[in-house]
């Protein structure tokens, strides 16, 4: 039998999501029945595979490398999951939007530092204009609200697309919940 093959990301979130799919506990056995988690910030993976069945993604669009990795993510994923409210809308990230990258720039490394205050340019990837959620980027295939999601309802969603069904989220789960 072949298995699903599962991957996830993590672009700039808090990585809520990523705690409660940990926290399926035991129930992650169960799905690596059925998948083999090929790529996460979990493992020690560095290169996103070639084709990946499954991708959950956590977080929102916030940064040029945050852009370049969704996007290459989206190329080698036959689905693809936003996992969570930032990734479904932003959320927090995107609070950012109402000053600038400039005020949140300056506040961050100028303001807020008593030695050597200056903005990174080598360490720290380059903030996009806007933040903003994997749908406005990409095509998303499966929505997942919650801040973060609930264990259960990460262990339905997957457990869905890994046997070959599209889930059914009405009633499941709501925006930060």
């Amino acid at each position: 039998m072949t298995k699903v093959t599962l991957a996830t990301v993590w672009l700039d979130g808090c990585s809520g999501c990523h705690m409660s799919f940990l926290d399926m506990d035991e129930r992650l056995l169960d799905l690596m029945e059925h998948a083999e988690l090929v790529y996460s910030p979990l493992v020690d993976l560095k290169t996103f595979p070639d084709m990946v069945d499954v991708t959950l993604v956590e977080g929102a669009v916030s940064s040029e490398e945050d852009l370049a990795k969704i996007r290459k993510v989206r190329e080698h994923t036959r689905i693809l999951v936003s996992l969570g409210d930032c990734a479904v809308t932003g959320n927090v990230p995107a609070m950012r939007n109402l000053f600038g990258v400039a005020a949140i720039t300056e506040r961050a490394y100028q303001e807020n530092v008593d030695l050597h205050p200056q903005v990174p340019r080598e360490v720290i990837p380059a903030l996009l204009p806007h933040c903003c959620p994997v749908h406005e980027v990409v095509n998303v295939d499966v929505f997942v609200p919650g801040c973060p999601p609930a264990a259960d309802t990460i262990f339905f969603i997957v457990s869905e697309l890994v046997a070959g069904r599209r889930p059914d989220l009405s009633g499941l789960t709501r925006f930060g919940a």
